[in-house]
């Protein structure tokens, strides 16, 4: 099984809309995540923590250096073959320093919150996102998938939302 951590890093603008900062993922061959628009992290290395994982990753990835977060969730990936099964830990940011760099995976994109849906990204992705706006307590979300459909998700081991 691969463990992983994803994060989506908000940032406020003044009195306009807060932005999240997006990974269009259109740089690396044979992604599984092409042309899909979601949060920034990846794959734990041995030993680390989510938490360590998360902090590299927004570093290697954006060049920042979170300062604010919090972990939200883990969300269990289930697939058909089209990938092996995957705890991602699931996190949101809101504090961070240093200057955003280029990344190898993408393009980086601050875009407004309430249009962050309008991209292309994965169906279970709009249920956990749905839970981090409704301020969820943590939450354990399971999703499995035939091919690129969603064909169950269950919250909390109980609640069948598909």
């Amino acid at each position: 099984m691969i463990n992983s951590t994803l994060c989506y890093v908000e940032r406020k603008t003044g009195s306009e809309e807060p932005e999240v900062l997006l990974l269009h993922r259109v740089r690396k061959k044979n992604d599984l995540n092409h042309d899909k628009w979601i949060g920034i992290g990846g794959k734990m290395e041995e030993g680390e923590s989510p938490e360590e994982c998360l902090l590299r990753e927004t570093k290697e990835e954006t060049g920042l250096t979170l300062t604010s977060w919090r972990y939200r969730g883990i969300v269990t990936f289930v697939s058909d073959g089209l990938a092996e099964t995957e705890y991602m830990h699931l996190f949101t940011a809101d504090g961070f320093e240093g200057e955003m760099t280029d990344c190898d995976e993408g393009e980086l994109v601050w875009v407004p919150k309430k249009k962050m849906r309008t991209f292309p990204t994965w169906e279970g992705d709009r249920i956990f996102l749905d839970l981090l706006d409704r301020e969820a307590p943590f939450f354990s979300l399971k999703l499995r998938y035939e091919g690129e459909h969603l064909a169950e998700a269950v919250l909390d081991g109980r609640t069948k939302i598909r």
